[in-house]
């Protein structure tokens, strides 16, 4: 008879119960968990990040107007990723706390309304995806080539027509993150973006018979491979992810976990939703003086996505696991991850911030970038990095924001940071000193975050972590 002895724990009452893979984020080691569980989302992340540059950089040696077009798309395919990740974090973060607080019954029905939900939001960009040209003329300035206008709206009408693929995506990424089954995220990633590098060039370029398709085979080549990763998380969780029992009897909306859901989940898409009108604002402003400017800041947030990729992997895995030991109660490991997590962040991007400072040529010879767009986006990359340090304490702090459940930290920070600092000084900067000193709207920014982020951390300790009761190494209560 096969022995299960391994699989139970004794409750408080005496009582066996089935041991779950999840109760390791109340169980192992802080230090080695968060950097298990983190290492296949920071891959994964550095992967996706690679994913979004293959694109660009192909499309660099095809076409600046191609690379121009697809960097004018940008800010409406962040508005995309808000709503489809957003969802997924307050799914993901609801999901650890009832794990946590042992409610599997909930669990399993916050699984089944995120998905729900993730199909509501994009009957939305569905809808968006048929006034592309309408969509296209507004982001764009009145001088912007007509070659530009015609390509962007071939690559945002495929990109939103099928956005479901990523969203359904990051539902089945967050639902492995939200049970600790974090490397079979970087499977997905690493064989999607695989995926997408090999089939990039081939509709570009018109390889094998195939006629040259420039952005619209940028575009097809990314939804493709977007629908390959929603497969394999589907085959992920259906094989591996025994916490949640997916099925298609189950999806049945209930209003109050969507609510919950949505109250979480909400403040993170408004954080990133906010970066799409931040970067739709600055295309404005950068467009006054030219479309390599929109170019070059297209290029530098593609570049330092490899940069900030890596520290999201992290900020989302430390979300499950200070989730899970606030819902069992645990103060001492929650602390532990916030500790750790916000000086692993000031130290990647510190490093961030030294790349961008030693080989900016470089970086920007990867998009084939005339001489003028290079010199642009050498003092770009110097100017913006700075703020670095200061966003990776910001977004580890941030983690705990929203697993405490209160993720209108985050927004109130984004809100401060990308509308009411960098747009008005990015306005005001390029009035008085021309395109090169737009940039110094960042590190304004960043500063601004940093002192909330450090404010509201302060609040958080006072008023939810502080009245958590103590515990010893066990987990049991430490009497007075």
């Amino acid at each position: 008879m096969e022995d299960n002895s391994k699989n139970v724990n004794e409750n408080s009452n005496g009582e066996m119960t089935k041991k779950r893979d999840s109760d390791k984020l109340g169980i192992e080691p802080i230090h080695p968990l968060l950097l298990k569980m983190s290492a296949p989302l920071a891959v994964s992340m550095f992967v996706m990040a690679l994913y979004n540059i293959v694109d660009s950089i192909y499309l660099g040696h095809y076409s600046t107007d191609s690379l121009t077009a697809v960097s004018y798309c940008f800010p409406f395919q962040n508005l995309n990723v808000a709503f489809g990740i957003g969802t997924a974090v307050g799914m993901s973060a609801l999901l650890s706390r009832y794990l946590g607080a042992k409610q599997y019954d909930k669990a399993d029905k916050v699984a089944h309304n995120g998905f729900i939900l993730a199909a509501i939001n994009y009957t939305f960009f569905f809808v968006a995806g048929c006034f592309a040209g309408p969509i296209m003329r507004l982001i764009t300035s009145a001088n912007t080539d007509p070659m530009i206008i015609a390509e962007g709206t071939v690559y945002l009408r495929i990109t939103q027509w099928l956005s479901i693929a990523p969203m359904i995506q990051s539902m089945f990424e967050r639902l492995l993150q939200g049970t600790g089954k974090t490397n079979y995220i970087f499977y997905m990633q690493i064989s999607s973006t695989l995926f997408n590098a090999v089939v990039d060039p081939i509709l570009i370029f018109g390889f094998f018979g195939l006629p040259a398709m420039g952005a619209k085979g940028a575009a097809l080549a990314t939804v493709f491979g977007q629908i390959l990763g929603c497969i394999l998380g589907f085959t992920f969780n259906r094989k591996f992810n025994k916490e949640v029992e997916l099925s298609i009897h189950k999806l049945r909306p209930h209003w109050q976990t969507m609510k919950d859901i949505y109250r979480i989940g909400i403040p993170s898409i408004v954080l990133q939703s906010v970066g799409a009108v931040m970067n739709f604002s600055l295309n404005k402003i950068l467009a006054s003086f030219s479309d390599l400017a929109v170019t070059t800041f297209g290029v530098y947030f593609k570049l330092q996505s490899f940069v900030f990729m890596p520290l999201f992997g992290m900020n989302n895995a430390s979300v499950p696991i200070i989730a899970y030991n606030y819902g069992a109660d645990r103060r001492d490991r929650l602390e532990k991850t916030m500790s750790i997590g916000a000086r692993y962040g000031i130290g990647v991007m510190s490093v961030g911030t030294l790349i961008f400072w030693l080989f900016p040529e470089q970086l920007m010879a990867l998009f084939s970038a005339p001489p003028e767009m290079v010199s642009m986006g050498v003092v770009a990359l110097h100017i913006i990095s700075l703020n670095f340090p200061f966003a990776g304490y910001a977004i580890m702090r941030g983690a705990a924001f929203q697993a405490l459940g209160k993720s209108v930290y985050s927004m109130n920070i984004s809100l401060v940071r990308q509308l009411l600092i960098i747009i008005p000084c990015a306005y005001i900067f390029a009035k008085i000193g021309g395109v090169n000193m737009v940039w110094w709207a960042f590190p304004c920014a960043e500063v601004a975050g940093f002192t909330m982020s450090a404010l509201y951390t302060k609040r958080i300790r006072k008023n939810i972590i502080s009245k958590m009761t103590p515990r010893d190494a066990e987990g049991n209560p430490i009497e007075a």
